[in-house]
């Protein structure tokens, strides 16, 4: 038998942790993932899935994720029962997430980004940004140190920051995407 489910998707409201009486972390969440597909109007549409995560991943996910947070999860559904204050009985499906995966920076404002959000460390811009090109067949030979246009009189410095020389690359933990 298979029982996996992968979503990727936001939070629409802050994830709610509690304990159970034995300690142990259960967080709860709500999940937008948006349909591959426009309405007749030209609208997207969502699922909202409920998610429950247990143990240390609950925790990190109360402490670091908030509503707006883009989040994959991976994991299996689950159906349970029970009977409400009124005696009927109530079904529930959820997702029992195995792992969460925190797809944005910490400290992103969430949902303005739409998954455009570059990983770089501060001040460096992405290639081509902000530059115009002349021709689309020139380019900047980064190996060489040269740039490809004609008529040129002094070379470009190069600017590989992988390039040692043989000496040790001196990487800061804050430049790290993880």
């Amino acid at each position: 038998m298979i029982n996996r489910v992968v979503l990727v998707g936001r939070l629409t409201k802050d994830p709610e942790l509690r304990y159970t009486a034995n300690g142990v972390a259960v967080t709860s969440f709500t999940l937008a993932v948006n349909r591959p597909f426009s309405n007749q109007q030209g609208e997207r549409e969502a699922d909202f899935i409920n998610i429950v995560v247990w143990r240390k991943q609950a925790e990190n996910v109360a402490n670091f994720l908030n509503k707006g947070s883009l989040a994959g999860v991976d994991g299996r559904i689950q159906t349970r029962n029970y009977e409400n204050n009124e005696g009927r009985r109530v079904f529930v499906t959820e997702v029992v997430g195995e792992s969460v995966q925190f797809l944005e920076p910490k400290g992103s404002s969430g949902g303005g980004q739409g998954g455009q959000q570059r990983y770089a460390p501060q001040n460096e811009q992405p290639a081509g940004y902000g530059q115009q090109q002349s021709a689309p067949n020139q380019y900047q030979n980064q190996n060489q140190g040269y740039s490809g246009n004609q008529g040129q009189s002094s070379p470009q410095p190069d600017n590989d920051p992988f390039a040692s020389d043989g000496k040790p690359i001196d990487i800061n933990d804050d430049d790290l995407p993880f």
